[in-house]
């Protein structure tokens, strides 16, 4: 019997940045079945609506067949289970991410076991890369080419009004 392993990538991807993309390339490459999970946090108010970033994560890995794009509310290793995943994904970009993913990590293996963290490193070139800078840059009037798909560039022009 071959085991067929779930991986979740977890976050907000307010908006997905070309950082994002890559962890989700080469892991696509490393499990089964990769879901790309937007977390709705009621508590929060992103640039981009749930339903936006869900198009826009669709339309930047519709190419890939075993990735998939769902949203999730609460705890995410109850959504990780309710998907029969093995093992949630989490990008390291600096210590400071460390620091916080190892103690998650810690949090979601006492709660769920079964479940295993992995963390995965970005390319060099994204390793500075987030959404808030990418959010912040645009609101502004700075230009994001490079920095996120074409896609997501067009939205955020839309978005924020700037011609950067």
């Amino acid at each position: 019997m071959v085991m067929q392993v779930t991986a979740i990538y977890p976050g907000s991807f307010d908006p997905v940045t070309n950082g994002h993309l890559d962890i989700v390339n080469r892991s696509r490459d490393k499990f089964d079945r990769v879901i790309v999970a937007v977390l709705v946090n009621l508590e929060k108010t992103p640039l981009f609506t749930t339903e936006e970033r869900v198009a826009m994560l669709g339309e930047v890995t519709g190419q890939w067949n075993n990735v998939e794009v769902d949203t999730f509310e609460g705890l995410l290793v109850k959504y990780a289970k309710a998907n029969h995943a093995k093992v949630i994904l989490r990008a390291i970009r600096a210590v400071t991410d460390y620091e916080y993913e190892f103690q998650m990590a810690l949090m979601n293996r006492r709660m769920e076991p079964d479940i295993e963290t992995v963390f995965m490193v970005p390319a060099v070139e994204y390793s500075y890369l987030s959404s808030r800078l990418v959010k912040e840059i645009s609101l502004l009037g700075g230009s994001v080419s490079g920095l996120v798909p074409p896609i997501v560039e067009d939205s955020l022009k839309k978005k924020t009004g700037s011609e950067g």
